[in-house]
């Protein structure tokens, strides 16, 4: 595909590409593995051969939230055959492929099932399967009675227990492993599942300096999943790669902040309310102060407190509140600050995105934030929640690791474009 009428440029399917889609299965593809592995674009290049051939009915495109759906799948669907033959209809949730409409769902919460109770589907692609909830899953694929149909889906490992590996893919009749081999299972409780597992090497358009780099920014578990393929339970320290002597910095000697672009704040009626001020400078992201009021304070006063602090310091661009304080924000509103919004609280997301920004050395703390470096060490994976395969921290003295997430997370939209992507030699 490519050419003229988009604007990506698709190469011929080799390798373990070309050895997936020469096993098709007659009801579920799974596509599962490291990240950049070439497992989306082969997955979409297989559901485009469906959406041209496939039964006639409804089709379904999914994810954790009908942007990410447009981000991940269609837009790339967009870029191989051009505007005109996948165009996005915003109003109703839906997208013109190859003059078939699709529609578009999000699945982020027990509701999402609702969207699709009563649907008759002819075909349905699932990117991120991981991450959706499996209420949802589970009404999806009843939903896929039209003869001939199937689904697809797209995943990063989880944990070990996730409900996706243990009720789907450790069931699948075929498995084309990360080394290539093809295991067949014959058991009686096999599923009409074909999986297929992707590592980096299996993206030959990668550059190699690119491969590089993101082995890199990833450590510990989040190596073995998204590198290695691995699902593996988290377990241990959130932030593996925290080093105090490594990442924390003198105040005085800390470089002068060239913007300071965002404020994350983690508010507690009970326990601890907790700020943290983030700058950047000289290629790195910075949390420059704390800001940590007394307890039991109420939201009037809290917002007097953040008022006298950031009078002694350079305002953010944006503050980020704790998305469940609600009545908190509404009181810095009215006390004048205009620049305030709920943060971003995709907990898992937001982990990973400190821990490759620690990994890479990109992120520097002050010493002066002495309650964040009190508890960065004891901010730990919890066990009960592994069990059940979830990924969660466990809910103890965590409140500035918190502010961190938000802080950072929230504001990645600008700070990307801004720091280097690649990690900062140190000078010899």
């Amino acid at each position: 595909m490519g050419g003229e009428a988009g604007g990506m440029d698709v190469q011929p399917l080799a390798g373990k590409a070309l050895a997936v889609l020469q096993h098709p299965s007659p009801s579920i593809e799974a596509y599962e593995g490291a990240v950049r592995s070439s497992k989306t674009i082969t997955a979409l290049i297989d559901w485009l051969r469906f959406i041209r051939t496939g039964p006639a009915g409804p089709l379904a495109m999914v994810g954790r939230t009908e942007r990410t759906v447009i981000n991940n799948m269609v837009l790339p669907l967009q870029e191989m055959l051009g505007p005109d033959r996948v165009r996005v209809n915003y109003g109703s949730g839906t997208v013109s492929v190859l003059g078939r409409e699709i529609h578009l769902f999000g699945a982020n919460n027990e509701q999402s099932r609702t969207k699709i109770q009563g649907l008759t589907l002819a075909g349905a692609m699932v990117d991120e399967a991981g991450v959706i909830v499996e209420s949802f899953f589970n009404m999806l694929y009843s939903r896929l009675s039209v003869p001939g149909a199937k689904l697809w889906l797209t995943a990063n490992p989880e944990g070990p227990r996730h409900w996706l590996k243990t009720k789907w893919l450790d069931r699948a009749k075929l498995w084309i492993t990360k080394d290539g081999q093809i295991v067949t299972n014959d058991a009686l409780d096999a599923l009409d599942l074909h999986r297929y597992t992707f590592v980096l090497d299996d993206n030959p358009s990668l550059d190699p300096v690119y491969v590089e780099r993101i082995k890199r920014s990833y450590t510990g578990m989040w190596h073995r999943r998204y590198v290695d393929a691995e699902w593996v339970q988290a377990d241990g320290a959130i932030w593996e790669a925290w080093d105090e002597r490594r990442f924390v910095v003198p105040s005085g000697e800390m470089p002068a902040p060239e913007r300071v672009i965002s404020m994350g704040v983690d508010f507690g009626t009970r326990n601890a309310t907790a700020g943290l001020l983030l700058g950047i400078a000289q290629g790195r992201l910075w949390v420059l102060d704390e800001w940590h009021p007394a307890h039991g304070l109420a939201p009037a006063q809290y917002s007097a407190d953040l008022q006298r602090w950031l009078a002694s310091h350079p305002h953010p661009e944006w503050i980020y509140v704790d998305p469940a304080a609600k009545d908190f924000r509404e009181q810095l509103f009215y006390d004048g600050l205009m620049n305030v919004t709920a943060a971003t609280n995709e907990v898992t997301p937001g982990i990973r995105t400190v821990s490759s920004l620690f990994a890479e050395d990109r992120l520097r703390v002050s010493d002066t934030c002495t309650e964040l470096i009190r508890e960065i060490p004891g901010y730990i994976w919890d066990p009960k929640a592994a069990e059940r395969g979830v990924d969660a921290p466990v809910k103890v003295d965590d409140h500035f690791c918190d502010a961190l997430r938000y802080a950072v997370h929230s504001s990645s939209f600008v700070w990307r474009t801004l720091i280097p992507s690649s990690p900062i030699e140190e000078a010899a």
